[in-house]
């Protein structure tokens, strides 16, 4: 594409292992996620809808509630001995998990252990691609410039609705022409195997081996002194973290809630109403969902485009408001519906309007200090997705017991209110200033380059 030509051929190289590494590991995450209408089937014992809807629920949630850990671990990995490193070892883990699943007994035939197992390996995937993307996105940050920054960060994202949209193209296969399942996760586990050897060929990035250089020296010139290698890290760190404050860390959680609630809404709250209303198989849902994914699909590919000319932060609250203006008539609209493409246009609009951290990644990420950055930018990422997940797959159930399809501004309401403010922060750190939606194609970088160079001066003018 024309607004990479002034990458270099190393920093090209990087964008393309890092993009195939998302794809892939997005395609195996997403794999059992889509085809879950089938697999809980198949690893799960039949019950009543009711504890239907709770099983389905755990089995979502099970991917992402320990993504935390991940974030942990894979932090401590990626800022202490590198961000290659954490890309190459969560590509390998997502291709073991695989494995397993392929060659994993029916609930039917080892009973109860078929659904512990799926569940661990389900929890191992959401660990690894906690790691994958934050330290794939870290990455590509580190080695690139604004403007082209915003969109080569993006296409990350992009990769991984590539990715999304392959499985539930896979498992469309499998629901219409009888295509084995554990053939796609046999695929899945081999492409991800190629792809961690693939990415071998990426180096560390600059702004990383110039911190870490700089701490070696710290060590080596006060190796006489006995002092405590680690410590002396820390304390390092918690310099660098004083340039963080408690709002800048809030800010970035509450972006990222969006994202979650979001792609619930589109691929599993309306399951029920379209099998129990409208007479949809599982085979009619994934394909359902599959038309979905390339609307989803078109839309990230578009504003991670729109991001080269637009500033990012400026996208961002123009689907805030978008959103939060549709969320307030969501419920009525619901409850009008009398077609499947009723429901299939509701849809389509939170999938155009989602609200999440794309294309503005590279912004939020390099608010956080060089070592640090994998692990502070993963944990709040992570938390913020287990606690959406949850609240939203478990809330829902019972909201909706209670108040109907109003039980949906319980939790949308206040995540884009939240949400809007959220962008406002980031938008005063950035010295981007708060236009009105007509005049958001009037953005200049160089306007906003020159205030964030102001700023930056007058920090250095303190120190």
């Amino acid at each position: 594409m024309s607004i990479f030509k002034s990458l270099s051929r190393e920093q090209k190289e990087a964008v393309g292992l890092l993009q195939i590494g998302t794809f892939l590991e997005y395609f195996d995450l997403m794999l059992y996620v889509h085809m879950a209408v089938v697999l809980n089937e198949i690893f799960f014992p039949k019950t009543d809808p009711h504890t239907a809807s709770l099983i389905a629920a755990f089995a979502f949630c099970s991917t992402f509630v320990l993504r935390p850990f991940g974030a942990l671990l894979f932090g401590y990995i990626g800022d202490r001995i590198g961000r290659k490193t954490t890309v190459i070892i969560t590509t390998m883990m997502m291709s073991t998990s695989c494995i397993i699943m392929a060659n994993l007994p029916t609930y039917a035939q080892i009973g109860i252990a078929a659904a512990w197992i799926v569940t661990i390996c389900r929890i191992a995937q959401g660990v690894s691609s906690m790691g994958e993307i934050m330290a794939a996105k870290v990455y590509m940050t580190e080695i690139t410039k604004p403007p082209v920054q915003y969109p080569a960060v993006s296409f990350i994202g992009v990769a991984g609705s590539v990715g999304s949209v392959a499985a539930l193209g896979i498992a469309t296969l499998v629901t219409t022409v009888g295509f084995n399942w554990r053939i796609a996760f046999w695929i899945g586990a081999g492409i991800a195997l190629v792809g961690s050897i693939a990415r071998t060929r990426l180096r560390e990035t600059p702004e990383f081996v110039e911190q870490i250089n700089t701490f070696r020296m710290k060590r080596k010139n006060n190796e006489n002194k006995k002092i405590n290698t680690e410590a002396l890290l820390d304390e390092n760190c918690k310099i660098n973290d004083s340039r963080i404050n408690k709002a800048t860390m809030g800010a970035f959680s509450l972006i990222n809630y969006g994202w979650p609630i979001c792609f619930y809404l589109v691929y599993m709250y309306f399951n029920p109403i379209l099998k129990n209303k409208f007479g949809y198989t599982s085979e009619d849902i994934i394909f359902h969902n599959f038309l979905l994914s390339l609307i989803q699909l078109a839309r990230v590919i578009v504003i991670s485009l729109l991001s080269y000319r637009i500033h990012p932060l400026k996208v961002l609250r123009f689907f805030g408001i978008v959103f939060f203006s549709f969320a307030v008539f969501f419920p009525y609209l619901l409850n009008s519906v009398t077609e499947w493409y009723h429901i299939f246009a509701l849809q389509t609009i939170i999938s155009i309007f989602t609200i999440g951290s794309v294309p503005a990644d590279a912004i939020l990420i390099k608010h956080f200090p060089v070592l640090r950055r994998v692990m502070l930018a993963g944990v709040l990422f992570s938390f913020a997705g287990a606690i959406a997940y949850i609240i939203t797959s478990f809330g829902l159930v019972y909201l909706t017991e209670f108040f109907g399809h109003y039980g949906l501004l319980v939790i949308t309401l206040p995540v884009a209110l939240s949400y809007l403010w959220a962008v406002n922060h980031y938008a005063v750190l950035e010295g981007v200033p708060v236009l009105k939606i007509s005049s958001m194609f009037c953005y200049s970088h160089e306007k906003t380059l020159a205030v964030n160079q102001t700023e930056s001066q007058k920090i250095k003018n303190k120190e």
